[in-house]
């Protein structure tokens, strides 16, 4: 046994030093893509809300335009919007938003990181009979 031993002296210190590169990139992987998770909920979240502003006033307008800016400030996200219509919505239509933000995944800057398209979409229908 004792010779077994003295046969690889520091052999378990290079497997520890292998071990603590590969949690560190494990890591720095998670540190790079985690964020893109969380900008998806939170462009869901986004297309919930415009959506809910055009159920309720009826219109895709300046109501829902005030409501983009107003989601832009608070959850520090400009992403491009587009409605299925414009305009009026009579009651019970349904009326379709989809918003695109673009994301970039990499763990070394530009090198490695390639580009995402994140998309969500909502749909609601008016709340609002016009006559």
């Amino acid at each position: 046994m004792k010779k077994r031993l003295k046969k690889r002296p520091g052999e378990g210190y290079i497997d520890v030093c292998v071990l603590v590169v590969c949690a560190m990139l494990v890591v720095a992987f998670a540190l790079r893509v985690l964020p893109v998770f969380i900008a998806k909920q939170q462009l869901n979240t986004y297309a919930t809300e415009l959506v809910r502003e055009a159920e309720i006033s009826g219109r895709v307008g300046t109501e829902t335009t005030l409501r983009e800016q107003v989601l832009n400030e608070r959850m520090g996200i400009t992403p491009t919007v587009e409605w299925s219509q414009t305009g009026n919505i009579q009651l019970n239509r349904e009326v379709t938003v989809t918003v695109r933000l673009y994301a970039n995944i990499g763990l070394f800057g530009d090198f490695g990181s390639f580009p995402v398209t994140l998309t969500a979409q909502a749909t609601g229908k008016s709340e609002v009979y016009w006559k």
